[in-house]
């Protein structure tokens, strides 16, 4: 993958936590940084681990399954994708019943937008990435961007509240990029090697 693919995997993949952190932001009302500091730190660091951890556990067989590696990084990318997309046309009203402020409601919220993140390492092993240091970067940049990401959509959900969630669609188009980029990488695989 590019730097250019790594970057947009990670806004792909941090749509999640963006979303659920303006959810976060709607509920906050005003800006507390000690909580939102935690929840945006929670989200980049699962977002970063996840993927090692893919890696990790899909490194050790990926060499049997080379002949269709790109299949596999595609299927996996463009399943996540599409479920984004249709999880993006819900109907979900503003009421959000959760509290951000509990690190224990931060931990869950942090896992559960990082299963995606756990299934894009695996295709990382998948497409080539062999040592550790080479997973380093791609890690680095997917945990930076969601915690970015999560900060700033604590703040949108603070300042602008429910109407701003629903009119960015931040789900729709993570889905979409996961999607070009597991298409691209299938075409790269099956008409330029």
């Amino acid at each position: 993958m590019t730097g250019l693919e790594i970057w947009l995997l990670a806004i792909g993949l941090a749509m999640d936590c963006f979303a659920v952190s303006i959810a976060s932001g709607i509920i906050l009302k005003r800006i507390q940084l000690r909580p939102m500091l935690i929840m945006a730190l929670a989200f980049g660091f699962f977002q970063a681990l996840m993927p090692l951890l893919g890696w990790i556990g899909a490194s050790f067989f990926s060499h049997l399954i080379e002949s269709i590696d790109h299949w596999v990084a595609f299927a996996i990318l463009a399943f996540l994708g599409g479920r984004m997309v249709m999880e993006s046309f819900k109907d979900e009203g503003c009421r959000h019943e959760f509290d951000p402020t509990s690190l224990k409601v931060v931990s869950a919220l942090a896992v559960a937008t990082s299963i995606d993140a756990l299934a894009v390492g695996i295709s990382f092993a998948f497409l080539g990435v062999r040592n550790f240091a080479a997973i380093l970067p791609p890690i680095g940049i997917i945990g930076f961007v969601s915690f970015a990401l999560s900060f700033i959509g604590l703040m949108f959900g603070i300042r602008f509240g429910c109407g701003i969630a629903r009119k960015l669609r931040a789900e729709l188009w993570g889905g979409i990029i996961l999607i070009i980029i597991g298409t691209k990488i299938l075409i790269e695989h099956l008409f330029l090697n």
